[in-house]
């Protein structure tokens, strides 16, 4: 184009560069559109997922009309916000079809004018006709593909937002490793808080024997699972120090401290499989016998042998269990791992008082010769612990057996006097 006439060739780049003008300003009204798409879309998914997974509750308290509305006016934004934005993006290719005619026009103008000032032939006129076409075809092609980029930079935003999120620490340099594990356990001024701003555990210090059953007791937000993940180095502390047989979890990888735990939490977790696969969750060469021991110890092996297949019923959505057998069930896949340290977070919160008092006889076997933590809220359960840590606002505020801190007539004596008063 540029050989055959630079005025003609200037003609056709301008009208271009007009035409993408347009498609830059339609892109930026449009781009919000997209972005407001998907953040409605991962809006109404987990609408839609929060309203299936509760939809007892959701039944139970007449609230169908209302999950109803909440639904159709997260739809509506979704399809305003959807219409609009394929509509401002649909513009551009009709407007880059626009700059293609515009482009011809103006240079069939301006090479009219030309070729009536002698300065070019029509030959000229009719050869970039035919290059303004090759010219702006691309563009065009650049301007269809737009609306699926625009689309996809929206999703990607959100999709860059968690794969820029900090990752934990490397830690494969962390070889060393704990043999013949005795239990002993101490927490050394640990310091630590989600936001580094907002201390929950506030120098934090206590050693505990191997073999000791400590429980830990404390109002709500006290910092009680805070601590228990601490020890499962789940989260890292801010400072201080947590040991196991004086070696430091910080020095531990994940794994080896996660492989010296058996844990039991209050959110039971069951996966489809067999009974038999989830008591021996992860670990190989079970026997027969051993877990058969373990489902008696805790009371539940006769439920079991109740089911059409035994050990070999496949837990699914077809198979009914109460939030006490599912419980059961993972006590027992702890006591089958039988590590050397074992964790109870309110592990008998979803069972009735007697089952209950099968578990507690059950754990009281199990953590014979191991170091156990447990969590109650129900301090009838943790009488004969050998420590019981008083925790309130991140500290210990209270330290020793069940006799000891009735005798104090403080916050423990409080809190256990307190629940049978409301028992009364």
């Amino acid at each position: 184009m540029l050989k055959t006439n630079v005025t003609l060739t200037i003609t056709a780049i301008v009208a271009t560069l007009i035409g993408f003008g347009f498609m830059t300003i339609i892109v930026s009204k449009s781009q919000r559109y997209f972005e407001r798409q998907q953040r409605l879309l991962g809006e109404i998914n987990g609408h839609i997922e929060e309203v299936y997974t509760g939809h007892s509750v959701i039944k139970a308290y007449n609230a169908q009309e209302k999950t109803n509305k909440d639904f159709k006016e997260l739809n509506n934004k979704l399809r305003d916000t959807g219409w609009k934005a394929q509509f401002i993006s649909g513009l551009m290719m009709p407007l880059m079809t626009f700059v293609g005619n515009f482009g011809y026009v103006a240079v069939c103008v301006v090479g009219a004018m030309l070729a009536f000032n002698n300065k070019i032939s029509f030959g000229v006129i009719v050869a970039f006709m035919m290059y303004i076409r090759f010219f702006t075809q691309p563009l065009g092609q650049l301007a269809q593909a737009a609306t699926s980029l625009q689309s996809t930079s929206a999703a990607s935003k959100r999709v860059f937002e968690f794969l820029e999120e900090e990752e934990m620490v490397d830690e494969s340099n962390n070889t060393v490793s704990i043999d013949n594990v005795k239990g002993n356990v101490s927490f050394e001024n640990v310091k630590f808080g989600y936001n580094e701003d907002k201390l929950i555990i506030k120098d934090f210090s206590v050693d505990i024997k191997a073999g000791q059953k400590v429980a830990i007791v404390g109002p709500t937000g006290a910092g009680k699972t805070t601590l228990v993940n601490l020890l499962m180095k789940f989260y890292d502390v801010n400072s201080g120090k947590i040991k196991i047989d004086d070696v430091a979890i910080q020095d531990l990888s994940r794994e080896k401290v996660h492989d010296l735990f058996c844990m039991v939490l209050q959110d039971t977790w069951l996966f489809e499989g067999t009974i038999r696969d989830n008591i021996t969750y992860n670990k190989e060469d079970v026997s027969e016998s051993v877990i058969v021991s373990a489902c008696k110890a805790v009371g539940i092996d006769h439920f079991i042998r109740t089911l059409p297949h035994g050990y070999d019923t496949v837990l699914d959505d077809n198979t009914n269990l109460s939030a006490g057998q599912k419980q059961l069930i993972t006590i027992a896949r702890a006591m089958v791992k039988d590590a050397s340290l074992l964790i109870l977070d309110e592990a008998t919160s979803s069972v009735d008082t007697r089952t209950e008092i099968l578990i507690q006889e059950a754990m009281d076997k199990l953590s014979t010769g191991k170091t156990s933590f447990v969590i109650a809220h129900r301090l009838s359960t943790i009488k004969n612990a050998d420590v019981i840590l008083v925790m309130k606002d991140g500290d210990i505020i209270e330290s020793g057996n069940h006799d000891e801190l009735l005798k104090l007539n403080g916050f423990y004596a409080e809190l256990y006097n307190s629940q049978f008063e409301k028992a009364s």
